[in-house]
C-alpha cells in the first residue's frame, strides 16, 4: 500500500474511533513501530486534534467533535479532474447524470481563482466530438443507450445474463456468461459465451431490448469459458506486413480485437495475424474499409479471396470516380 493511501485509510480508521494505539495501528496495517509513529505525527500535522497519553499503555485519543480534515485539492489535480470530464463528453458513457452531479460537486469544493482556470481550459480545449459552438462542460447531450447502465449493474452482480437481443426478423434470448464490455467505434459491444450452444457472441447493446439474471444450476467459472473458447480457436486467415506509414496509420485506429508484433527494434515495421468472419457481410466490408484505411504501406502474405475481391472492387470504384 502506497503511503498516501496508507495515510488516508489510518485516518478513516483513527476517525471511527475514540481511542486507539500504536500497536493497534501497526498490527491492523502491517507497519513498524517507526512507521506507525511517523504516519500519526504526519496525520496530526494535517490538522487531526489528537491527544497523547503517556505511559508504557498508553495511546492517543480523538478530541472530542473532530471530523476528518477537509479535502484540498491542488491546482494541477484540479486542472486534471476538469480536463477528464472534457474528454469524455460526447462518449456515450454510462451514468451521464451522476456524472453531471459529480462535476457539479467538484466545482463547488474549488475556490474561485482555480474556477477562473478552468473556464479559460474549457475555451481553449476541445476533444473529438466537441461542440465548439457549445463546449459546456455539462452538456447533456451524449445519453447512451438506455440499457447500458442496467446491464452494468447486473453485471457487477452475476456474468450469467439472459440478453434479449433484436435480430433482422426476430427477437431471441440468449443465455450468455458475459467476458467484457467494451467500445469501439463509437459502439458499445458485448463479448460473451453462449452457455447452450458453447461458443463466443458479440452483440451490440443498440440491439438488446432486455437484460435480466439467468438462474441455472450449470453455472460456469470464466478459467472454464476460457477453457472451452482455447479449443475452439479461430484459425487465422490474415496476415499482412505493415511499413512505418501503415504501423502509424495502425496506432490512430485499429480494431479493439486486432494486435501487431514489431519485427525491429524502432517499431517502425510489424506483422499483424487475425481471423476475419467473411460470412458476415457488415464485418467484411468494415474490414475492408479498415485496409483501405491502412494504405499502400502493407504487403499481403495471406488473405481470404472474399477480402481480396472486395479491395480491388473498391479500388476499381475510385479509380473510375476520378
Amino acid at each position: 500500500m502506497k503511503k498516501v493511501e496508507r495515510i488516508n485509510t489510518i485516518m478513516r480508521y483513527i476517525n471511527n474511533r475514540s481511542y486507539f494505539t500504536i500497536s493497534e495501528i501497526m498490527q491492523e496495517f502491517n507497519i513498524s513501530r517507526s512507521t506507525a509513529i511517523r504516519d500519526i505525527r504526519e496525520i496530526e500535522s494535517m490538522g487531526m486534534p489528537l491527544e497523547s497519553e503517556v505511559g508504557r499503555d498508553g495511546g492517543y485519543a480523538v478530541m472530542n467533535n473532530s471530523v476528518l480534515p477537509s479535502i484540498h485539492f491542488t491546482d494541477s489535480e484540479v486542472k486534471a479532474l476538469f480536463i477528464a470530464f472534457m474528454a469524455s463528453r460526447n462518449q456515450q458513457l454510462p451514468y451521464l447524470k451522476s456524472r453531471q452531479s459529480l462535476a457539479e460537486k467538484l466545482l463547488g469544493l474549488i475556490p474561485d481563482y482555480q474556477q477562473e482556470s478552468l473556464v479559460l481550459l474549457n475555451q481553449i480545449l476541445l476533444f473529438e466530438g466537441t461542440n465548439p459552438s457549445n463546449p459546456d462542460l455539462l452538456d447533456l447531450t451524449d445519453l447512451p443507450h438506455p440499457m447500458l447502465e442496467k446491464l452494468i449493474q447486473l453485471l457487477l452482480m452475476d456474468n450469467h445474463l439472459l440478453l434479449t437481443i433484436k435480430e433482422e426478423k426476430s427477437i431471441k434470448a440468449y443465455p450468455i456468461f458475459i467476458l467484457h464490455l467494451y467500445r469501439e467505434k463509437s459502439i458499445w459491444l458485448i463479448e460473451g459465451f453462449d452457455l447452450k450452444e458453447e461458443k463466443k457472441r458479440v452483440f451490440p447493446v443498440d440491439y438488446l431490448t432486455n437484460v435480466e439474471p439467468y438462474h441455472t444450476n450449470k453455472r460456469v467459472t470464466k478459467k472454464k469459458v476460457l477453457e472451452k473458447l482455447s479449443k475452439q480457436k479461430e484459425m487465422i486467415n490474415l496476415v499482412i506486413e505493415l511499413g512505418p506509414n501503415a504501423v502509424a496509420q495502425f496506432k490512430k485506429y485499429h480494431p479493439f480485437k486486432f494486435s501487431i508484433s514489431y519485427t525491429n527494434p524502432y517499431q517502425a515495421t510489424a506483422i499483424l495475424k487475425a481471423f476475419i468472419n467473411v460470412t458476415m457481410p457488415e464485418e467484411l466490408t468494415d474490414m475492408i474499409n479498415w485496409l483501405l484505411f491502412l494504405g499502400e504501406d502493407i504487403k499481403f502474405k495471406e488473405v481470404p479471396e472474399e477480402v481480396l475481391t472486395g479491395l480491388q472492387e473498391r479500388l476499381r470504384v475510385i479509380s473510375r470516380d476520378r
